[in-house]
């Protein structure tokens, strides 16, 4: 996403008429968190805190009963030890966590079903995905299905490549974890690419038999690429309740002049 994101962090772009990651904080919200802690890299948190916590516009609407406080991860080690920096402030309570490259469709939140399935597991979201995505995801092992959408998660993969994929069942940025989680992490040691890998700490809590997977109905935009950034624009916007009328009827003419 360079040059954009030199000197504003990728969570931070604009999409449509609000931050990336404002999405991703709404959405928490429509599942009923009250605590949103951001991880962000040393000099990012002073730009979350002056977006969620102004104190001369207020709170953002729909924000009103959410804390929004951002945690600073020193030097990046990886996604799972963004997740273990925040291990102290979530303290034993169990919690989403969201990637904010990935935002969901207008209407196809998910992590309502996650919790109805968990039953005091972990529960991660998979999508079933192309062997193109063998060697850039990670994948589960899967074990018994609960119902259509519901599977038992024996083990997970990070980055498996076509030959080690257990499935084609992938990891695609939604979770919510027990604290277990925080256990499994600490004991992970470096994985692909040398970093903390969250995969590995869903592993060992698979292995523990105490995850589960929820198989989405829909994919999630990834914003984390020049053209997936052009699609979520294009679907968020068209799906907007004050000006999409007008931009689905831009898109209409314009597409059909090409």
């Amino acid at each position: 996403m360079r040059p954009a994101t030199r000197a504003l962090p990728k969570a931070m772009l604009p999409i449509v008429d609000r931050p990336a990651v404002q999405w991703v904080v709404e959405e928490a919200a429509r599942a009923g968190a009250t605590d949103v802690f951001i991880i962000v890299d040393p000099g990012v948190g002073e730009l979350i805190e002056r977006h969620f916590n102004s104190q001369e516009e207020g709170p953002l609407p729909g924000l009103e009963h959410v804390a929004v406080r951002a945690i600073v991860q020193d030097v990046p080690r990886g996604l799972g030890d963004a997740v273990r920096t925040a291990a102290e402030a979530v303290g034993g309570r169990p919690f989403y966590t969201l990637l904010v490259d990935n935002l969901v469709y207008p209407g196809g939140d998910v992590l309502p079903g996650m919790a109805a399935a968990s039953h005091g597991d972990s529960v991660v979201c998979l999508r079933e995905l192309g062997t193109e995505y063998l060697a850039r995801y990670g994948f589960i092992v899967p074990g018994e299905w609960r119902s259509e959408q519901v599977v038992e998660v024996l083990g997970a993969i990070e980055k498996p490549g076509v030959e080690a994929a257990p499935s084609k069942l992938g990891l695609i940025g939604r979770y919510l974890f027990t604290s277990a989680v925080f256990e499994a992490l600490n004991d992970v040691e470096p994985g692909v690419g040398g970093e903390i890998q969250l995969t590995d700490a869903i592993n060992a809590v698979g292995e523990a038999a105490s995850c589960l997977g929820y198989v989405a109905a829909n994919d999630l935009l990834d914003s984390g690429t020049p053209s997936g950034y052009l699609e979520a624009s294009t679907i968020l916007g068209a799906a907007h309740p004050d000006f999409g009328a007008r931009y689905r009827a831009f898109v209409k003419e314009f597409t059909e002049g090409l």
